[in-house]
């Protein structure tokens, strides 16, 4: 009980730290949710062509579909590899490895407090489309909403975890972050941001879903938008994703912090 008492005090003051640093930037921030709207382009593209129909989706399901994808993305966002690749670039790095708390908690908790700052522009932008277009928002169930969060915050980990596991060639490389630019590109088309997986060809759908992409946005946009989803399969999906990544990045992080420390850090 005192182990998780402690360990309570420390992410709150952790998340209390991060929440107020990530405050001072504000701006940025904004900047960074306007930049997420690439769903609502893609929905403008689809709404204009007859690959959804012909997919058997509705005009109303195609709406729902790439505002979920918005939200999904907008709250899944993971910068890590970037601000890690210029800690151990700079060196920065060392004081928190002397530290008693793993580090990969402190970039952990920025993350969340970063989505807390994002809440007030993505609500602004949604009442802007609100206002635009009154038909592309609706009301999820109850039981959506709750699977739907639950499905993006799954999403989240599972993309942590997976640029967590690039970021440890920061220890081997200075041009991490250019490598990890790599994974964009199936994260873009087989994730299920540019195009409904529906629409792919049956070959191409089914190597889709045997990547850990489609779990990060085509699953929980199809649970907010009521879509009919493979629930179990999506949320099995999520688990064994991050039970492979785990263990990769733990073992990624103990051979980069060796090689760290050789190099004199």
């Amino acid at each position: 009980m005192r182990s998780a008492g402690t360990a309570i005090r420390i992410a709150r003051t952790l998340l209390s730290t991060q929440y107020a640093y990530m405050l001072e930037y504000r701006a940025e921030i904004a900047l960074w949710a306007l930049s997420g709207v690439l769903p609502l382009i893609m929905l403008g593209v689809w709404q204009n062509s007859g690959a959804a129909s012909q997919a058997g989706w509705t005009p109303e399901q195609l709406r729902h579909y790439f505002v979920a994808a918005f939200l999904v993305r907008q709250f899944s966002v993971v910068w890590l590899i970037h601000v890690f690749e210029e800690d151990v670039v700079s060196g920065k790095l060392s004081p928190f490895l002397l530290q008693p708390l793993q580090p990969l908690w402190r970039y952990f908790a920025a993350h969340l407090a970063e989505q807390g700052t994002r809440i007030p522009f993505v609500a602004l932008m949604l009442l802007g489309l609100a206002w635009i277009n009154p038909g592309l928002l609706w009301r999820p169930s109850l039981e959506n909403l709750v699977l739907g969060i639950a499905a993006i915050w799954g999403a989240f980990v599972l993309r942590f975890l997976l640029q967590t596991l690039s970021s440890m060639l920061c220890f081997w490389s200075e041009r991490a972050a250019a490598l990890d630019r790599l994974l964009v590109i199936p994260y873009l088309f087989l994730s299920g941001l540019v195009a409904p997986l529906d629409t792919f060809p049956p070959a191409i759908k089914s190597f889709a879903l045997a990547t850990p992409f489609p779990a990060m946005v085509d699953f929980p946009a199809r649970l907010l938008s009521g879509l009919p989803v493979d629930l179990a399969g999506g949320f099995l999906s999520l688990l064994i994703w991050c039970l492979i990544l785990g263990p990769l990045c733990w073992w990624g992080w103990r051979r980069g912090v060796r090689r760290y420390g050789a190099m004199g850090a």
